[in-house]
């Protein structure tokens, strides 16, 4: 199998962080410089900044509450306080996607890449649930103009109508199913509004709930199951998950 499939089913990381690392030269294969694209087996000698990688037998999905600061990487060259540093399992689990440094909430870790690729697809439409305060009053103007799809010049993209409710007089709930970088603050700043909090809550079937910032939660077998169904890991075929938050 190619070597980023091979990183992350031995939950090294995502396909997409294998990649970069590879481009580093942090990863050998049989004592070699590993090449972006390549071919290994179970008989190869795979290294990861020297640390030999093997298929790891228990699969492990976790909730994080990610407090504000910390940083969803795994290069430690700036000093930051990682996501990685928040957890203590006997195995190696990576995030699935990102959530920047000034944003909190939940991000799910785990070891399995097959899931986390299909969760990260934009095609799969997988609904990502938001809290955000920001510097103005919410008005009906800006809910109908977020909900709509809003142009962000910078990423010469349309972002995809979404769900959007008010909550308080600066604040409102917003269900994405799409993750641009830092697509909620772009959002925001086209209406000439800055974001001075934004806190994620649900991804999927996976709800934030009462965890603790800077806390961890293993997530439970029927959780487990059904974001496999969601995401047609399980086998069953699946539908974008419309069914919940549906607002009116």
């Amino acid at each position: 199998m190619r070597l980023n499939k091979y990183l992350a089913q031995c939950g090294v990381c995502s396909r997409r962080e294998a990649d970069r690392l590879a481009e580093k030269g942090r990863i050998l294969v049989n004592g070699q410089t590993a090449k972006v694209g390549m071919e290994v087996g179970l008989q190869d000698d795979v290294t990861v900044d020297g640390k030999k990688i093997t298929i790891q037998e228990r699969e492990i999905f976790l909730a994080v509450n990610k407090p504000r600061g910390v940083v969803v990487t795994t290069d430690r060259t700036h000093g930051d306080r990682l996501l990685e540093d928040l957890v203590d399992v006997p195995q190696r689990v990576f995030p699935v996607g990102r959530l920047d440094k000034e944003s909190e909430g939940l991000i799910l870790m785990t070891n399995n890449g097959d899931v986390s690729n299909r969760i990260q697809k934009a095609r799969g439409c997988h609904e990502k649930e938001y809290l955000v305060t920001i510097d103005k009053p919410v008005s009906d103007q800006l809910l109908a103009s977020m909900a709509a799809g809003v142009r962000l010049p910078e990423l010469d993209r349309t972002t995809r109508p979404c769900r959007v409710k008010k909550t308080g007089t600066n604040s409102f709930d917003i269900i994405l199913t799409e993750g641009m970088n830092r697509q909620i603050r772009r959002m925001c700043g086209v209406f000439d509004c800055r974001v001075k909090k934004l806190k994620r809550i649900r991804i999927m079937n996976i709800r934030l709930g009462n965890l603790k910032t800077g806390t961890y939660r293993e997530l439970t077998r029927q959780e487990v199951e059904e974001l496999k169904r969601l995401t047609g890991a399980s086998g069953e075929s699946c539908k974008p998950d419309k069914r919940e938050n549906t607002y009116g």
